[in-house]
């Protein structure tokens, strides 16, 4: 505390405006200091202080708010953080997105708090009085808004959840300052997700997907009464804005159990409404070796996607095999882990890596499972399997699927690069089972094809292919077909990690300028075919030099043109 203010500490819970070193105001609301202040002093400037209990438990906050504190201290307005921040400083969990309320002039204060820490404040709402702080490099953002109502009361009533209806001076550090009008705490005790009041979702239908997503990533359950108005709320969710939606949809994938999450989305009639093209699958059958029709085999998908993912990040192991360990063979995680553990360090900097718009690698392999088989509702074909019985195809099912998948990201306005890398996931899904059932031996030709496919999807594939198989047998089926798959993706891991200049991607021997002058051909179509061709022969080992390159398209060059 600062020496030149009086001992405060027997104000302890309330709040205290202050004139220089000078109380001037006392109450159990801000409102209440300052209005005593403004009788006692009505010319002069105070400033509004919460004095803390330091008998209440310390919260887990984010330590940022130690470095706002000196600014908050100076404010003539309340300040309080609220929502997910305070839910997460119960739990013993730092949050990194901090919201703010205030009574007015947000936007104001998050010019403030901005030139404190030496970064832009963005206006996120002029006519809301919303204004946001980023930190990209802490991966952290402060949202600062005007309450919504005439007080906080009316601001925490006007929320979604219970859970997330609580509030906290700012300045404060410990539990026993809480405002929590709702018994927020008690359901952060409980487990429980609960709507504040009857018509709190129907109010803003994004929030019945947030109650979902937050039951999966807190490990909670939906009340009864809650559970319904998810329910009734779903056919409103096409009010919201697409950009809401799509949000928490992003959220929901990044679940610790996705597949969990989704099948709750089609329980509750929200997948219906969010994804109707992924809802059709539920009724698509799948002829052997699948075992389920093809929307639960999608979730089987990302069942067994988090088992591969946990076998790159060692990690995450423990929580594997503590949430599904009933459901994964030991053998293979185990099995998986050998393939992918030389290469995990790579591949966990890949799904870290962010593309257009923040989606970063591990969640556009989570969208590729999630759209990977959306083409069979329109490509599904019964015919007689020559026995007396009837087989079920699904031909040009990935091409049709990636189309599809284009159109149903654009629609929730993704950007361009991350529709670009799910449609090749979803195109290609089915190249290293086609690759298996070729032997499980790719050449260093056609490792060099699959590559010039795939692009910067190529990894993610051979680990959606690993998860297709696994859902499609519900583990790992015949031996001779998943020893080939394992084959396939660890020798695709090991040239695009290990033999990228050799084999994915080697460097050119010869330019298009000096194809055009040895040949005495213009600039043209042709000139591309024989650079593509130099490169995949570079790739499978049989030109190394300038004059076996132009050796090899002289003669392509004259076979096409005799």
């Amino acid at each position: 505390m600062n020496s030149d203010l009086p001992d405060l500490s027997a104000y302890a819970g309330r709040w205290v405006a202050l004139v220089g070193a000078q109380v001037t105001g006392v109450g159990e609301t801000a409102e209440a200091a300052a209005s005593m202040a403004r009788h006692s002093r009505p010319k002069e400037r105070f400033v509004l202080r919460f004095v803390d209990d330091p008998a209440g438990e310390p919260l887990a906050l984010s330590p940022l708010l130690e470095r706002l504190r000196p600014l908050f201290h100076t404010q003539s307005q309340p300040i309080y953080l609220v929502g997910g921040a305070v839910r997460d400083a119960l739990l013993g969990r730092v949050s990194h997105d901090l919201d703010f309320v205030v009574p007015g002039n947000a936007i104001k204060l998050a010019y403030r708090v901005a030139d404190a820490l030496g970064v832009p404040a963005y206006v996120l709402d002029r006519e809301r009085d919303t204004g946001r702080v980023i930190l990209p490099e802490a991966h952290t953002s402060l949202d600062f808004a005007r309450f919504r109502g005439p007080d906080l009361a009316a601001d925490l009533r006007d929320r979604d959840l219970t859970i997330n209806a609580m509030a906290l001076p700012a300045t404060a550090t410990t539990a026993a300052s809480l405002i929590d009008p709702h018994h927020g705490q008690a359901d952060v005790a409980a487990g429980v997700v609960r709507a504040i009041h009857e018509h709190s979702l129907r109010d803003d239908p994004v929030r019945a997907l947030r109650a979902v997503r937050l039951v999966h990533s807190l490990g909670f359950s939906l009340t009864p009464e809650t559970e319904t108005a998810v329910r009734t709320t779903a056919p409103h969710l096409h009010e919201s804005a697409t950009e809401r939606l799509r949000d928490e949809l992003l959220k929901l994938l990044a679940a610790a159990a996705p597949h969990r999450a989704l099948a709750d989305l089609a329980r509750f009639g929200l997948l219906a409404e969010l994804l109707p093209d992924i809802m059709a699958l539920s009724t698509v059958e799948q002829s052997a070796p699948h075992h389920e029709p093809v929307l639960a085999h999608t979730l089987s998908v990302l069942r067994w996607l988090t088992l591969v993912e946990d076998a790159i990040e060692p990690q995450r192991a423990q929580r594997a095999q503590r949430e599904e360990g009933k459901s994964f063979a030991p053998s293979v995680f185990f099995a998986v882990k050998k393939i992918l553990e030389p290469y995990a360090e790579q591949i966990q900097a890949m799904w870290q890596a962010e593309v257009d718009g923040g989606v970063n690698g591990r969640l556009l392999l989570r969208l590729g499972a999630l759209f990977h088989d959306v083409g069979k509702a329109q490509t599904q074909s019964i015919e007689p399997d020559g026995a007396g019985g009837q087989r079920i195809r699904f031909l040009a099912h990935e091409q049709v699927g990636a189309d599809l998948t284009g159109q149903i990201l654009h629609r929730l306005c993704l950007s361009n690069e991350a529709v670009a890398l799910v449609k090749k996931m979803v195109a290609g899904h089915m190249r290293p089972l086609h690759l298996a059932n070729s032997g499980g031996n790719p050449s260093r030709r056609a490792v060099y094809r699959y590559f010039r496919a795939t692009a910067a999807a190529g990894i993610n594939i051979t680990l959606l292919s690993l998860a297709d198989h696994l859902a499609t047998y519900n583990g790992t089926g015949p031996d001779d077909q998943w020893q080939a798959l394992q084959r396939v993706v660890q020798a695709l891991c090991y040239h695009y990690f290990e033999r990228h200049e050799e084999t994915v991607a080697p460097p050119s021997l010869v330019d298009g300028r000096t194809l055009m002058e040895l040949l005495q051909i213009p600039p043209g179509p042709e000139i591309g075919r024989l650079l593509r061709l130099i490169q995949e022969a570079q790739a499978a080992g049989e030109v190394d030099s300038v004059e076996t390159a132009v050796a090899l398209v002289r003669q392509a060059h004259a076979h096409r043109n005799s």
